[in-house]
């Protein structure tokens, strides 16, 4: 018989208050408070690097912070989430190198039912979601369970993703949808301005 963490990150149903993942829960709490109301002593990023499943070199995730377990976070190089992020990780959520994720972002690998009847009997789901290398994730941003956000994509603020972005886009909305292509004109339009701010700062 699979135990209720093997069914939740199979995509299954699972108890939610099983007695195991309780346990988990317990670690990840205590943790949380250490990260998110830390005392003399204590050094919020190693608490991180403690609740995360995987942290990549130079990532960095601005307290406070919440999610459902932590270990089943993985987060590549040069990542930086700003404050207030929720990141719930039923189901797995895998972040790329050098993304960016901005203030009041939401992601969602978490689920309920749609059938009221199932869904009081306290069963929940986890769907992976994916984010890619390259990314920035405008603030108070929602992503939903079972997306994936290729590499090379912006999200506007605001935007509830509810569908897979491909790579290199710009998307925004409610439901987030593709704007339009990032293009070569983008990369020299930006190349150009960052010319301009070496050149002030040499």
């Amino acid at each position: 018989m699979a135990s209720q963490e093997e069914r939740m990150l199979a995509g299954k149903l699972y108890n939610v208050y099983d007695k195991d993942l309780a346990k988990k829960y317990e670690r990840k709490d205590n943790l949380l408070h250490r990260i998110n109301f830390p005392q003399e002593g204590v050094d919020p990023q190693a608490e991180l690097k403690r609740l995360i499943g995987k942290m990549g070199k130079n990532s960095y995730i601005e307290p406070p912070f919440f999610c459902d377990f932590g270990e089943n976070i993985t987060v590549g190089d040069d990542f930086y989430c700003n404050t207030n992020a929720i990141f719930l990780d039923s189901g797995k959520i895998t972040i790329g190198s050098r993304v960016l994720i901005g203030p009041r972002v939401s992601l969602f690998a978490a689920g309920h039912p749609i059938d009221a009847d199932v869904r009081n009997k306290w069963l929940g789901f986890g769907k992976p979601v994916t984010i890619g290398d390259d990314v920035w994730i405008g603030g108070s941003t929602v992503v939903n369970p079972g997306v994936t956000i290729g590499s090379n994509v912006v999200i506007g603020s605001g935007s509830v993703v509810t569908h897979d972005i491909p790579d290199n886009v710009v998307a925004v909305g409610n439901p987030c949808h593709v704007l339009r292509k990032i293009t070569e004109d983008d990369k020299q339009e930006w190349q150009a301005q960052y010319r301009d701010y070496q050149a002030d700062q040499s």
